[in-house]
C-alpha cells in the first residue's frame, strides 16, 4: 500500500485513457506542485455524490492511478496538464484533506490477458462490432462521435481497455466496467452497456422516422 494524492473528478479514468486537466482551484494547484515534485503520480476517482469543487463529496472506491505526460503553469497559478491512466487501485481509506485529498490505495492486480478457452475473444469480437454499430447509430442520428472504422492494438487486455474508452458510457456504468474482475467480467459489463445504448438509440430513430 501506499500514499497517494488524489483527483475526485464527475467521470471515469480508464488505463491507456487520455487526461486533459485545467486545474485551477488551490487544492489542486498544490497537489500538481508536490506530483511533479514527486514521481508524476496521482490518482483518479469518480464523484458518485457531489461536486468537483469545494470537497463534501462522495467518492468511489476503485480508481485509476494517471501518470503526468506533459504539464503547464499559466502566470495566474492555474495549470494546463494532460495524463494517462496506468493500472486500476483500490482505496484502502481516505486521509485527511490537508491540503488536498490524499489516500491509502493498494493496487487491483490484472490478470496477464484473455484466455482464448474462456471464450474472452469472442466476447471482444462481440463488443467491438456492437460498439461500432452504437457510433454508426450516434452519427445517424447527428451526434458528435468518433468513426465507427476505429483500430484496436493487438493486445487483447488493452484492446478491451481501448473499447471502453472509446464508448459513450455514463460515468455509473464506466464504473462498473473499471471496477470489474478481470478483462472477461469487463467485456461483459460493456457489452451490456451497449445493449442499452442500441436499444436506446433504435428507440430514437423509431420516433425520427
Amino acid at each position: 500500500m501506499r500514499q497517494l494524492p488524489m483527483f475526485p473528478l464527475g467521470t471515469v479514468l480508464f488505463p491507456h485513457m487520455v487526461l486533459p486537466l485545467h486545474v485551477f482551484e488551490p487544492r489542486y494547484r498544490a497537489l500538481l506542485h508536490d506530483v511533479i515534485d514527486g514521481d508524476g503520480e496521482f490518482g483518479v476517482v469518480l464523484i458518485s455524490r457531489g461536486h468537483e469543487v469545494g470537497g463534501g463529496d462522495l467518492r468511489t472506491d476503485v480508481g485509476t492511478v494517471a501518470r503526468i505526460v506533459q504539464a503547464e503553469e499559466l502566470e495566474d497559478g492555474r495549470w494546463l496538464t494532460i495524463a494517462v491512466g496506468t493500472r486500476r487501485v483500490r482505496i484502502d481509506r481516505w486521509l485527511p484533506d490537508d491540503p488536498y485529498p490524499l489516500a491509502v490505495v493498494e493496487d487491483l492486480a490484472e490478470p496477464t490477458g484473455p484466455d482464448p478457452a474462456d471464450g474472452s475473444d469472442e466476447l471482444l469480437a462481440s463488443a467491438t462490432s456492437r460498439l461500432r454499430r452504437v457510433l454508426a447509430m450516434q452519427a445517424e442520428l447527428g451526434e458528435e462521435t468518433l468513426p465507427s472504422t476505429f483500430e484496436l492494438v493487438e493486445d487483447p487486455e488493452v484492446a478491451g481497455w481501448q473499447l471502453a474508452v472509446v464508448a459513450p458510457l455514463n460515468p455509473l456504468d464506466a464504473q462498473r466496467i473499471l471496477a470489474a474482475n478481470g478483462p472477461r467480467e469487463r467485456l461483459e459489463l460493456l457489452i451490456a452497456a451497449l445493449e442499452g445504448l442500441e436499444d436506446a438509440y433504435a428507440f430514437r430513430m423509431r420516433d425520427d422516422v
